[in-house]
């Protein structure tokens, strides 16, 4: 079996981003996508698949926690499935409701965002990379109702607040890898690229995309870990 360059994301997250280590590779990748600098905290405790013979790698989850408090739910899908925006929707219930304790104030609750990186063909629509989350508008002017709230600056000696907009409702992100036509436009595309090549060309400079090319080489896998891959892709095919 011919290997590529770079093991694929979901093999990563698997088995190596994990490793705090290598939270750089993911922060860049997030960086790029979120358009803002993300620092990770924390790889959180979550549902894992089966890992015996019969296992197919379909779906890999992964939960972060950034430096903001926000819980971020990486999602890698292989194969089509049914329902899969009903997963969606339990998926960042279900990071809610496990991280608020019985009796707090709701103040507590989590933002959470949730990206999908999926290989199949999920609905209609002429873009790769998709974004949704909940706003409410006003049924008579077609205006947004906009909520703000009072946050206090840490940065600052004495007690200063400013007001910023809120939106506490979960965000999503669809990233449709086979739509990808392969034209960089911006630095998530070579991101994006790396998602469906399994490779980094050698013109990419999109932050910490560099880290990536180094730590996923295949060539530096052992022997019993390389084995552990081409099972995976045989399982794939």
């Amino acid at each position: 079996m011919i290997l590529k360059k770079l093991v694929r994301f979901d093999w990563a997250i698997r088995y190596i981003l994990r490793d705090k280590s290598n939270f750089d590779i993911l922060e860049g990748f997030l960086t790029a996508l979120l358009n803002e600098d993300i620092k990770i905290l924390a790889i959180l405790d979550t549902e894992t698949n089966q890992e015996d013979s019969n296992d197919k790698f379909n779906r890999v989850d992964l939960l972060i926690e950034d430096s903001q408090n926000k819980k971020v739910i990486i999602e890698v899908q292989n194969n089509r499935e049914t329902h899969y925006l009903e997963r969606l929707l339990y998926g960042t219930s279900k990071v809610i409701v496990e991280n608020i304790k019985s009796g707090e104030l709701y103040d507590k609750v989590v933002k959470v965002l949730s990206i999908s990186i999926v290989y199949f063909n999920l609905g209609l629509g002429d873009d790769y990379i998709y974004y949704g989350r909940t706003d409410f508008k006003g049924i008579h002017t077609d205006n947004f109702l906009v909520v703000k709230e009072r946050v206090k600056l840490d940065e600052v000696f004495s007690p200063k607040y400013r007001m910023q907009e809120k939106n506490i409702f979960p965000e999503y992100y669809l990233i449709r890898v086979e739509k990808f036509e392969d034209v960089i436009r911006s630095p998530i595309d070579e991101w994006i690229y790396m998602l469906k090549h399994s490779e980094v060309r050698k013109d990419f400079h999109s932050k910490n995309i560099d880290k990536a090319r180094e730590k996923l080489n295949i060539m530096k896998m052992d022997a019993e870990a390389r084995k552990k891959y081409e099972r995976y892709l045989e399982n794939l095919a």
